[in-house]
């Protein structure tokens, strides 16, 4: 199969979430079966960005990268808020190339590129599968844009797709509750490279570097950090589950401006401030320090179509406290960690339940990776490759 794949944030751009990764990571594995696989996608950094042995090349589409055999195309970005761009070159690529491809799998919505690649999908009568990742109900902020949008150009956009991909049960039951055909709706959830988490550093690095005490249980929020994740709620539930012992450490970019700032004085005013670190965002070797040297994982967010940084703490065999609103959770579930309500109260006696029985804990640390096998990302492929296919041999594609 010829796939397009379009993002519009993709690698080295990591700032809103976890959508380069999974597209990244998805990308390089179907290429790793067999099939053809590009990605069209903003230029948000690319100039500046060649890993070794990736040359880059400028075309008349913008900069050009093949990377483990994805071929990847940056769009120059002319207008640019926050991620969402205008990017005109994206009629010259499907005016000149679209028709090269048998299928286009769109990530993620509110964006200026998918309605345009998809038009030309309509015209040319190439099909196409969306995977909204839990963009569909607006939760953040411009909910006036976002509603703006499905009312114009994201109508068509939506209304056309042969499939649409829910990442989990959650995400699928919401999906249909809102109107989408069941007989379009799959689901395929996100997945972890078990080799990214297999050679970690040695457990002590981290600590060692921000002075964690080796005896002190380390708790670790790592994501994007705005009201929705609930790291306010972590900071009292563990003033109140840890009141003498332990550090919370509370990882990943800003995404609101003075969030931080904010969190910092809920840790002051709940009397932690000490034993509350924030590190800002960690990628790669950083990331893996903190994964080796964490205790506990929480993620107590009041929305997550899945929750990515909860699958690899799993991979790592870190055991977890998440909210019932992440769509993980049924995975998770008594497996390898806790559910509980995203408030105080709950989240502390998790905390409790998790730092102090052993047995539990030991338990649960088992069978992360009975979750985790369940999670690869060769076997999604597979999946993925299969709804595919379901979708060309339908051909008609459209609605």
């Amino acid at each position: 199969m010829r796939i397009l794949n379009v993002a519009q944030t993709y690698f080295p751009y990591l700032a809103e979430g976890g959508r380069p990764v999974k597209v990244r990571t998805l990308s390089r594995k179907l290429a790793q079966r067999g099939h053809s696989v590009t990605v069209l996608t903003a230029d948000l950094g690319a100039a500046e960005w060649a890993p070794s042995g990736c040359p880059r090349e400028k075309t008349s589409a913008g900069w050009r990268m093949v990377e483990d055999g994805v071929e990847a195309f940056y769009l120059p970005s002319w207008l640019r808020y926050r991620a969402l761009t205008v990017n005109p070159g994206v009629v010259g690529f499907c005016r000149t190339s679209l028709k090269a491809f048998d299928l286009v799998h769109f990530y993620g919505l509110y964006d200026l590129l998918g309605p345009a690649v998809s038009y030309f999908c309509r015209r040319q009568g190439i099909p196409y599968v969306i995977e909204p990742m839990g963009m569909y109900r607006p939760i953040d902020r411009s909910f006036r844009l976002k509603l703006l949008w499905h009312r114009s150009m994201g109508g068509g956009f939506w209304r056309n797709a042969a499939r649409v991909i829910a990442t989990s049960e959650m995400e699928y039951q919401e999906l249909l509750d809102d109107g989408v055909p069941r007989e379009k709706l799959v689901i395929r959830y996100n997945g972890v490279d078990p080799e990214s988490f297999t050679n970690l550093p040695p457990r002590g690095s981290f600590r060692a570097k921000w002075g964690v005490p080796v005896e002190e249980p380390l708790i670790l929020l790592l994501s994007r950090l705005i009201p929705r994740k609930g790291a306010d709620i972590l900071i009292e539930a563990f003033a109140k589950a840890c009141p003498r012992s332990g550090r919370l450490v509370i990882s990943g970019p800003e995404g609101e401006a003075g969030y931080v700032a904010y969190l910092a004085k809920r840790a002051m005013e709940c009397g932690v401030e000490g034993r509350v670190l924030f590190t800002g965002p960690l990628y790669d070797e950083d990331k893996k320090a903190v994964l080796a040297d964490a205790d506990v994982f929480v993620l107590p967010s009041r929305y997550e179509n899945f929750a990515n940084a909860v699958a690899e703490a799993v991979a790592c065999g870190i055991p977890v406290i998440i909210s019932k609103f992440c769509g993980i959770s049924s995975l998770v579930d008594g497996q390898a960690g806790l559910v509980v309500s995203p408030e105080k109260e709950p989240l502390a006696e998790a905390l409790r339940q998790l730092v102090y029985d052993k047995a539990l804990y030991l338990r649960l640390k088992e069978g992360c990776q009975r979750v985790a096998g369940q999670l690869t990302w060769d076997l999604l492929a597979a999946q993925m490759e299969g709804y595919y296919a379901q979708v060309l041999a339908g051909s008609h594609g459209f609605h």
